[in-house]
C-alpha cells in the first residue's frame, strides 16, 4: 500500500479483521483436543504450508496477530518494531516464525490456545480501532504513508484481500468455508 488513497477505512479494517477471525472461531469453538488438533485441510500461505491441523491454523494466525498487535502499539507509541525492520521483512525469516508459531502452539492445550487466541483477537481489534488512521508514522518505512496504510500493511497477506487472513487458509472469504477434514 504506497499511498493513503489505497488505505481501507479504519471502520472497515476492523469489520474485515473481525470477520476473518470469526470464520476460524467458528470452526473451533468448543472443540475438544483431539478435534481441533486431528488432520485438517489448511491452504497454504505465499510462505509454503506450515498447518496440518486447525489448531496450527490457529496458532498460525495467533503469532501473526500477536506480531501486528505489537507493532501497531509500538508505532502508537512513536517506535518502530522489530519485525518492519529489513532483515526480518524476507522469505526466510516469515518462514522460521511461521514454523515457529505453530511448533509453540502444538505445546499447550487446545483450551489455553484458543484463550489466547480470543484474548489477542480482541486486543488486536482494539488496537485497530485506535490507531490514529490518518497520521503520519513517527519512523520512517519505503511503503507505508500513515498509520492506516502500515496496519494495512502488516495484516495484508502479500497478494491477498487487506486484513483478511485465515479465508486464504481456509478457501474462504466471508462466512462460507471450503477445506475439510482429510
Amino acid at each position: 500500500m504506497t499511498s493513503n488513497d489505497d488505505t481501507v477505512a479504519a471502520d472497515e479494517a476492523v469489520r474485515r479483521a473481525a470477520d476473518d477471525h470469526d470464520l476460524l472461531t467458528d470452526l473451533v469453538r468448543d472443540l475438544p483436543d483431539d478435534q481441533l488438533f486431528a488432520p485438517y485441510r489448511v491452504g497454504d500461505g505465499p510462505l509454503g504450508h506450515f498447518c496440518d491441523s486447525l489448531g496450527d491454523l490457529v496458532a498460525h494466525i495467533l503469532m501473526w496477530d500477536e506480531i501486528n498487535l505489537a507493532v501497531l502499539t509500538e508505532a502508537r507509541s512513536g517506535r518502530m518494531h522489530w519485525s518492519l525492520d529489513p532483515r526480518w521483512e524476507i522469505p526466510p525469516a516469515g518462514v522460521e516464525l511461521n514454523r515457529a508459531g505453530v511448533a509453540a502452539g502444538r505445546e499447550i492445550s487446545g483450551d489455553q490456545l484458543l484463550h489466547r487466541f480470543d484474548t489477542v483477537r480482541d486486543a488486536l481489534l482494539d488496537e485497530l480501532s485506535r490507531v490514529p488512521w490518518t497520521a503520519a508514522p513517527a519512523f520512517t518505512h519505503p511503503v507505508v504513508t500513515s498509520m492506516g496504510a502500515l496496519a494495512q500493511y502488516v495484516m495484508s497477506v502479500p497478494g491477498g484481500e487487506p486484513f483478511r487472513h485465515v479465508g486464504i487458509h481456509l478457501g474462504a472469504t466471508s462466512g462460507s468455508t471450503e477445506g475439510g477434514h482429510r
